[in-house]
């Protein structure tokens, strides 16, 4: 009984004959014995049949809780089918409905009243984790602050790690640091599942963040840790506190920014320029939009360009407008991209005035890519490149379809939301997302594999590049400017080499470098099977 209900171990009906007798599980299983391929056909015909997606990622999760192999069998073999439902934008809606879906716990959950005790929770947990993702759940996606609802992000994010880049699910920890929320709605909702108090803030915060920082390196020596989904005043601090001391690093800070980094690459193969050249203009001025100018300016100045003449490339606007110098009560992170310059009120009159080459969406503004917008894009380029990468769909700044009509089908378009392809003019487009899923999987399996001591921005500007090269002449020809996502363990498996590399280029790594990298990766990932 033990064997069928541990989700690492149960293999359902697929049990043999000879297993069935072995492990005393005779009678407890019916007669006829299925294969794994006729499990998953199985599994994908009544999955069809559900009539939402929130109910298609419910019916996934209790597959996930019963049977990892066959769950990931599932989402490996069908990934464009399935990573949506599994990922974004289904589980935004599942975050929102969580205390309503909950079925069975999957991570640990700390709370704000476990402090003093982090590392006996930790020590809890039954595997040696080589991976935790972790969320305070203040600011999930673009929806806000969803508390301890917040949870279903990084155990998402945790099996788009194992899907996409083979790390195996037992090395997996998600973890929810429930300190509260300030989310009225869900402090009077009956059925939320954390602590019903506002969050801890300052020195508390920080002393409960430091505890588990602590206790988890302790209790997993080696151990990789993602923040996910922390809000800006939190993530570019928690960022810049441990980064030098483990190996940590921020998704929405440095995966964003080297997926629109090589979808920027991708771009300029069609547009022709170089990177140097380009004039970058953001929707936002958060996390995301800071992380990608971060990481463009890097790569600005590996093509010549000073800093200075890079940073100057670069240009926020905020709820406030465009960001410039004297402004008062800009925040630190915004303050390098605040030029001098006149203020200006709106998106609008800041692409009329700067003349970009590119937007890039990252302020969960829904509709902001209006047409207008879209036509001074067209007016001013040739080939305009559009990204509107806000998460969920409700989120999206602007739909493929619009982008590529407003702008004459000459967009250079990436989204942070699947759609389906676009006709236009005599044309298929097929856009592709410019999803985190193409990074940070790849990113922490090299970190893994070569053991590294940090996860280094060398590392993410290697990940973007490998991405780009990635993306082949068939791929371009139809407007896309990422890999088509059946590749996405090749993807991973390459830019796992590429940081794996740095590591032991930078002397980060435990251990030599192997003779054959790649293989060495790629013996590496876990492959679902019996």
């Amino acid at each position: 009984m033990a064997l069928l209900r541990d989700p690492l171990l149960n293999k359902g009906t697929a049990f043999t004959e000879e297993e069935r007798d072995a492990f005393g599980l005779r009678g407890f299983l019916p007669a006829h014995v299925l294969s794994m391929q006729e499990q998953v056909e199985r599994t994908l015909i009544n999955l069809r049949s559900l009539p939402s997606d929130l109910e298609k990622y419910i019916a996934l999760n209790a597959l996930h809780d019963r049977n990892e192999a066959l769950f990931f069998r599932v989402v490996c073999d069908n990934i464009d089918e399935i990573q949506p439902l599994i990922y974004t934008p289904t589980v935004g809606l599942a975050c929102q409905r969580f205390g309503l879906i909950f079925q069975r716990p999957r991570g640990m959950f700390i709370g704000a009243n476990d402090r003093g005790r982090i590392g006996e929770l930790l020590g809890n947990w039954p595997y040696q984790a080589k991976l935790i993702v972790v969320t305070d759940g203040e600011r999930i996606l673009g929806l806000g602050d969803l508390g301890a609802h917040g949870m279903g992000i990084p155990v998402g994010k945790l099996s788009l790690y194992s899907a996409c880049a083979g790390v195996h699910p037992e090395h997996c920890l998600p973890v929810m640091l429930d300190v509260g929320t300030n989310n009225e709605e869900l402090l009077n909702d009956p059925y939320y599942i954390g602590l019903r108090q506002k969050r801890i803030s300052g020195a508390a915060y920080d002393e409960f963040v430091d505890e588990f920082i602590t206790a988890a390196r302790e209790t997993f020596p080696g151990v990789l840790i993602q923040f996910e989904d922390f809000a800006n005043h939190s993530a570019f601090r928690l960022l810049h506190k441990y980064r030098d001391k483990t190996s940590v690093f921020n998704d929405d800070i440095q995966g964003t920014a080297a997926v629109a980094l090589a979808g920027l690459f991708s771009a300029l193969r069609v547009g022709g320029g170089k990177l140097v050249d380009q004039t970058v203009l953001f929707l936002g001025a958060g996390e995301a939009a800071t992380g990608i100018a971060d990481l463009v300016v890097s790569a600005m100045r590996a093509e010549g360009a000073s800093e200075a003449d890079a940073i100057r490339r670069n240009w926020l606007v905020d709820s406030r407008g465009l960001v410039v110098k004297d402004r008062p009560g800009l925040t630190e992170h915004k303050l390098r991209y605040a030029h001098e310059h006149a203020p200006i009120g709106d998106f609008l009159t800041a692409i009329e005035t700067l003349k970009p080459t590119a937007i890039i969406g990252v302020a969960a503004v829904g509709g902001a890519f209006t047409p207008e917008v879209l036509q001074a894009m067209a007016r001013i380029n040739q080939r305009p490149i559009v990204f509107a990468l806000s998460n969920p769909t409700s989120k999206a700044e602007c739909s493929a379809e619009e982008a590529y009509r407003h702008t004459g089908g000459r967009a250079l378009f990436a989204c942070g939301s699947p759609y389906d392809p676009v006709e236009f003019d005599g044309k298929t487009f097929v856009p592709r997302q410019g999803n985190n899923s193409y990074i940070f999987p790849g990113v922490g399996l090299g970190a893994i594999a070569s053991g590294s001591r940090r996860v280094t921005d060398e590392m993410f500007m290697a990940a973007a590049h490998t991405l780009a090269y990635l993306v082949n002449d068939d791929d371009i020809e139809q407007g896309s400017l990422y890999p088509a996502l059946p590749r996405i363990r090749e993807v991973s498996a390459h830019i796992a080499a590429a940081v794996a590399e740095v590591a032991y280029k930078r002397g980060l790594a435990t251990g030599q470098a192997p003779n054959d990298l790649i293989g060495y990766i790629e013996s590496q990932m876990y492959d679902p099977h019996y």
